[in-house]
């Protein structure tokens, strides 16, 4: 035999073998297994937690001078991007998968995007095969279908990752009456200056459009109000998520001493029960009277009415096609595209996870102002080091009433927030058309309330 065709043989041979090698370690997950475990087997199998995990798997060569810089370095960029461990434990346990970590990798997979082509070409049958991206698709499509039904959808639109918000939730109305009063009551504030619509104006889009909000005696905070509408959807209450309920949210601003500076609850039922009309109403529906919990029972409860529904973008989703023009239309098409539909998950359009702001590049640092205590966001509670500005995911809706924008409130205009949000979270610099269709998609997202369109005083 030619040497030649000795070389071909062997070139032949070793790419059978290879194939071969490559066939047995991208095999797709048996039929036989329920789709849950088909879908923890795609991750297992390609690799998803060798890096988006706070315990990588790295391999051996993770100690070379130069490659191993990279594969750290990759490790550590997909862990401050999205940690798997949960959702994987999650279907494991067969408990509830997050919707916002379902978002996410339905959307990489759909994409093609994960795993890099850089991982699976150093290990061998990472690649998500043609099958098992038809599975995982399929998964997250029935997954959400029964874990996030979108009755309120017309059926082209009933399995997004957005959801029209409700007209109403179950309450009790004689709560929300009370809760409306308090809501409205500057006796919850220590020299009878300040109430919870100070900072959060029904006729301002549940905010106040400042920067920072002031509090007893002109105090500024430190971080910019949160809209109130619609924080019944939240999963957590406030940017760092330190209350996990709305209750839990009204008892912390009355006792804050930069902004409402009471003392103590103690101090605000006396002011209250010394008003026997009051006292006498409040008792009529808490039998045990004026005390903490009940307060912040009753507004919780107002605010659990305090939802926005029917906005254009609602209408479209429920089938009218013509609430929304062309331009918005392909706003939307581009807020899927770049992701942004996957954090800014559910009814709100985000309030679902806590997410790293700057994943893509140093927001902080290109910011150029001294870091604050507000700025180390979910740090705050936790310790955790990967907490570190990381915020809950602001909701959406109304957003064109709301500015300014981020947790420091340092993006005047909607146009600003949504050029830096490319750019940090998703590392892309939008083009002028772009950043006006993304925009004009964000304007049809203002609801109604009390069956009237939601206005601003503000803007008027």
């Amino acid at each position: 035999m030619k040497k030649s065709s000795k070389i071909v043989l062997a070139v032949l041979i070793a790419a059978a073998v290879l194939f071969g090698v490559y066939r047995m370690m991208n095999t797709a997950p048996s039929d036989q297994l329920d789709s849950n475990a088909r879908m923890v087997e795609i991750i297992e199998n390609n690799g998803c937690l060798a890096c988006h995990t706070g315990n990588p798997s790295l391999p051996f060569y993770a100690e070379f001078p130069v490659a191993g810089k990279l594969v750290k370095e990759d490790a550590r960029l997909a862990y401050r991007s999205f940690d798997i461990t949960p959702m994987t434990e999650a279907l494991k346990k067969g408990e509830k998968v997050n919707e916002v970590d379902l978002a996410k990798v339905e959307k990489v997979i759909q994409d093609g995007t994960m795993p890099e082509p850089k991982y699976y070409l150093v290990h061998w049958g990472t690649s998500v095969s043609s099958t098992e991206k038809e599975m995982a698709l399929d998964w997250a499509k029935e997954y959400r279908a029964a874990n996030y039904p979108n009755p309120l959808a017309a059926e082209k639109w009933s399995n997004e990752t957005v959801r029209p918000v409700q007209d109403s939730v179950e309450v009790d109305m004689r709560k929300v009456a009370l809760g409306n009063k308090l809501f409205h009551d500057v006796r919850l504030s220590a020299d009878n200056t300040i109430s919870c619509a100070s900072c959060h104006g029904l006729n301002t889009g549940g905010v106040d459009n400042k920067q920072y909000s002031e509090g007893v005696g002109g105090q500024l905070g430190g971080v910019n109000a949160p809209t109130v509408y619609n924080a019944y959807y939240n999963f957590v209450q406030f940017w760092d998520g330190r209350a996990v309920s709305l209750a839990d949210q009204a008892a912390g601003p009355p006792l804050n001493p930069v902004e409402m500076a009471s003392v103590s609850f103690d101090d605000i039922c006396k002011k209250l029960k010394a008003d026997a009309a009051f006292a006498r109403a409040f008792r009529q529906v808490y039998p045990d009277g004026i005390n903490q919990a009940n307060i912040t029972d009753a507004i919780q409860e107002f605010e659990m009415t305090l939802l926005t529904p029917n906005s254009r973008f609602d209408k479209y989703l429920k089938g009218d096609e013509t609430a929304m023009n062309a331009e918005e239309i392909a706003g939307y098409a581009l807020f899927k595209e770049y992701g942004c539909a996957t954090c800014h998950a559910g009814e709100n359009m985000g309030g679902q996870t806590y997410e790293l702001m700057g994943i893509k590049y140093d927001y902080f640092a290109d910011r150029g102002t001294e870091l604050t205590i507000e700025d180390n966001g979910r740090y705050k509670e936790t310790g955790n080091e990967r907490d570190r500005h990381r915020f809950k995911v602001p909701g959406l809706r109304n957003i064109a009433l709301t500015a300014p924008y981020f947790h420091d409130g340092t993006q005047k205009t909607l146009e600003e927030a949504v050029s830096a949000m490319a750019k940090y979270e998703v590392g892309e610099e939008l083009d002028a058309q772009e950043i006006r269709q993304i925009t004009a998609f964000l304007n049809t997202l203002t609801g109604e309330y009390q069956g009237q369109p939601l206005t601003s005083a503000a803007q008027e």
